[in-house]
């Protein structure tokens, strides 16, 4: 089964107030949300912040949903375009924040040891991350 993942990070005033949401969901049923506030961050910050955390807690969640379930993917969607287009390699990362963001991304990659996609979605189809972002 695949596990779809949608995060979302924003911050008000760019740097600001920042917050993070992201939705798992299992064979489309809804199997675990989070939502927090991460201090003062800025856009991009905050939605590396929401893949990162969402990495770290796939590796808590698939234990327990890969005994019952057969975990066999992980997909992530987000509307972050240059997010999604670095952690795929298809833009340059020139900022050495964003490159200590990408070096977090694969050690938890290489830990979770299974297939991962990355998805760029429009804001709409992200609507329940966004939400859990604005609710914070």
């Amino acid at each position: 089964m695949i596990l779809k993942i949608f995060t979302d990070g924003g911050s008000k005033g760019n740097p600001g107030p920042a917050s993070i949401g992201m939705v798992f969901y299992l064979d489309k049923k809804l199997v675990f949300e989070h939502k927090e506030s991460i201090g003062t961050a800025t856009n991009n910050d905050a939605e590396y912040t929401a893949l990162i955390k969402a990495l770290e807690n796939v590796k808590i969640q698939i234990l327990n949903l890969k005994s019952t379930a057969q975990v066999s993917k992980l997909e992530f969607y987000s509307d972050s375009r240059l997010m999604v287009n670095q952690v795929k390699g298809m833009f340059k990362v020139k900022n050495g924040k964003i490159k200590e963001y990408i070096l977090k991304i694969r050690v938890l990659e290489q830990e979770i040891k299974l297939p991962i996609t990355y998805h760029l979605v429009p804001r709409e189809q992200n609507a329940e991350a966004d939400r859990l972002v604005n609710e914070v």
